[in-house]
């Protein structure tokens, strides 16, 4: 894997009907969708979830190959938890070798994790890819303004999370940076054992915090130069009202919400008739 697979926090400008949307509006369905998976319970409702990332990115006209991109880091966390599902979860054995037992229940189990993590990743994404950082930060304050009354600092909140969004892109690049010129001075982060590639990962990790630690020093210098000062009395360049699209994107999420409900009443109908694994 390299470092610049990870796409985490990167935002594609563009003007297609997702990018339209309210960001406010995106953060709530994101939720929705994460809700939507985590409810699943079966390879049908799964596949409800998988087919919204399908019809969302052509419609945002983000590339399919990002999903790929973005995956590969998360592919050991799949890797282990398709393990340990198999391996730990109870039922029908279909193979067994010394103390390993693998179940039909476990493998149904790992294929549905699996793919409920992989959708997760790519829907998720989704909402960084279409929305810049300042209208993901505007969204999120207009979103959690009410719990002001309570006094929960939530600019400030909403200014951390978008800020730390905004900067892994950077760190990445810079990450590139420092193992090339490691690289040129012969440093080798390949060959050797797993201890071995710890330490060779020392060279990098050092000057990374310290480029982190300037860049945060060098952004609150400039945000107290401008007299920064929090959300008081703020105004935004850009107001936002909820669309046509909006109300169209709400009610198809509400659709497949609705459809993965569904089927998960239907599931011991479904299994009685065959349809489901």
């Amino acid at each position: 894997m390299k470092i610049g697979d990870i796409t985490i926090g990167q935002h594609f400008p563009g003007n297609s009907p997702v990018h339209r949307m309210d960001p406010r509006m995106k953060l709530v369905l994101v939720f929705v969708y994460i809700t939507m998976l985590f409810v699943a319970r079966n390879f049908l409702a799964m596949a409800v979830g998988a087919i919204f990332v399908l019809i969302t990115y052509p419609l945002s006209r983000i590339s399919l190959r990002l999903i790929a991109k973005s995956t590969k880091p998360i592919i050991p966390i799949i890797i282990i938890t398709a393990v340990f599902n198999m391996l730990f979860v109870s039922g029908e054995p279909i193979f067994q070798w010394w103390i390993i037992t693998v179940t039909y229940e476990g493998v149904r189990m790992a294929v549905q994790m699996c793919v409920r993590i992989l959708c997760l990743i790519a829907g998720s994404a989704l909402l960084t890819y279409t929305t810049s950082p300042i209208a993901l930060t505007d969204g999120i304050e207009l979103l959690f303004s009410p719990l002001k009354k309570i006094g929960a600092p939530v600019h400030e909140i909403a200014m951390m999370m978008t800020i730390s969004l905004r900067f892994i892109p950077t760190l990445i690049e810079e990450t590139e940076k420092i193992i090339s010129a490691q690289k040129a001075r012969g440093a080798d982060f390949e060959s050797g054992n797993l201890i071995a590639r710890v330490r060779a990962m020392l060279p990098i990790l050092i000057p990374l915090f310290v480029s982190a630690f300037r860049r945060a020093e060098d952004l609150a210098l400039a945000m107290e130069c401008r007299c920064y000062h929090g959300g008081e009395g703020r105004t935004r360049m850009r107001v936002f009202k909820l669309s046509t699209v909006d109300f169209g994107a709400a009610v198809f999420t509400a659709i497949c919400l609705g459809a993965v409900i569904a089927l998960n009443t239907m599931e011991p109908a479904l299994a009685a008739a065959g349809v489901l694994l």
